[in-house]
């Protein structure tokens, strides 16, 4: 017999300015971004004009401190802003979770007063990308084994180095970049830096030619004696791998909602085409095997999107979040790679040429499963929560 039994209620609605932003978002994304998604793909062109009316929206500074110039929402707020954005087009999507996330975050939490004042209106404007430079040709899930180095010099860091695989890297005005500053520490010898590409020193190196998110530039930057004030160095020296870790950890909340956003589309695109498509007299939407892979995708993108608004709920309420955002990581990357490969599917031959959107999204899902660490590298984080 129960006593006393007082029934709690889950909170899984938005609350009404959550759906305000969530729509205000969708409907920007259907007039601005989905009418040039699959022009800037095929070109590779950056989405710079869109990036402008979004700044103008304050969507780039979603989750600054409205003392900055913010927008000063919550992590749910932000995650429907990344969602509906990369439901039109992940490239815009990745751009937008990047540059709140892995570069305005870590000067939220760490900077100091004057880094906050200089940055954090710079990049809530949007007159500067951020982007955020740790991964290197030998330390991409192992960030221990980085090779930049950074050491002061006078009143000046002086890193050489390079880092590969950094989104908007060619358009970047702000990065925060990770050196070593002290070699026998190890991983506690990581150290964070607010970098500006104008700084001497500092160059784009290669770009790369990838499978999918063409319209989000990927680049090599490299460090060639480049000074960087002292006054740049972010948290204390040694608090590069803690800061990166942080870091990461809201940045997957960030492409957890993109990879929602690319499965939703490759959802919409399914229903519609089913309804459309005729075979044997009648639309294809009739036929059993249709609706359920339909069924299916509906159901996993719902858990996705769910377990999205948890890790992005824990983050709000200050509590740890590094399993619930790799979970949503995991879980949602997953999705909209069989969500694609549905898509791709029921639409047949069609859905194997680039007259149709779900090519677009077949290419796009991928780097979800890898970008800001790998299915593997959640698998070992969610584990290691539960075994520890």
């Amino acid at each position: 017999m129960f006593v006393n039994f007082i029934p709690v209620r889950m909170q899984l609605e938005l609350n009404e300015q959550q759906k305000m932003i969530r729509n205000m978002v969708k409907e920007f994304a259907e007039k601005e971004v989905a009418p040039i998604a699959a022009e800037l793909d095929k070109k590779g062109e950056y989405p710079t004009k869109t990036l402008e009316k979004m700044a103008k929206l304050g969507l780039l500074g979603i989750i600054i401190p409205q003392e900055y110039g913010g927008a000063g929402l919550d992590t749910i707020s932000y995650a429907t802003v990344v969602e509906e954005i990369s439901r039109k087009c992940a490239s815009t999507g990745v751009i937008t979770s990047v540059h709140n996330s892995l570069a305005a975050w870590p000067i939220i939490k760490y900077g100091t007063d004057p880094q906050k004042k200089k940055y954090l209106p710079i990049l809530a404007r949007g007159e500067k990308i951020g982007a955020f430079a740790g991964t290197e040709a030998n330390a991409g899930s192992d960030l221990g084994a980085m090779q930049t180095t950074a050491h002061l010099k006078g009143n000046k860091y002086i890193i050489n180095g390079s880092k590969t695989f950094i989104t908007s890297g060619p358009k970047a005005g702000i990065i925060i970049v990770f050196a070593v500053t002290d070699k026998a520490a190890g991983p506690k010898g990581l150290s964070a830096f607010i970098v500006e590409s104008s700084m001497k020193g500092y160059k784009v190196g290669s770009i790369f030619e990838k499978l999918g998110i063409n319209a989000s530039l990927t680049s090599e930057l490299i460090f060639e004696d480049m000074e960087v004030p002292k006054e740049n160095l972010l948290g204390a020296e040694g608090d590069g791998f803690k800061i990166a870790l942080a870091t990461l950890d809201g940045g997957r909340i960030g492409i957890a909602s993109q990879a929602v956003g690319i499965a939703q589309a490759a959802l919409d695109e399914s229903i519609n085409y089913a309804k459309q498509r005729q075979q044997f007299g009648k639309p294809i939407a009739s036929f059993q095997a249709i609706q359920w892979m339909i069924a299916d995708m509906a159901t996993r993108i719902e858990a996705a999107r769910y377990l999205v608004y948890n890790a992005a709920y824990k983050k709000d309420k200050g509590e740890r979040f590094s399993k619930e955002a790799a979970m949503a990581k995991l879980f949602a990357s997953e999705t909209a790679m069989d969500a694609v490969i549905k898509a791709v599917q029921i639409h047949g031959g069609y859905g194997y040429t680039k007259e149709y959107t779900v090519e677009r999204l077949f290419r796009d899902a991928k780097i979800t499963e890898i970008y800001e660490g790998t299915s593997e590298v959640q698998r070992m984080v969610i584990s290691g929560s539960l075994l520890k």
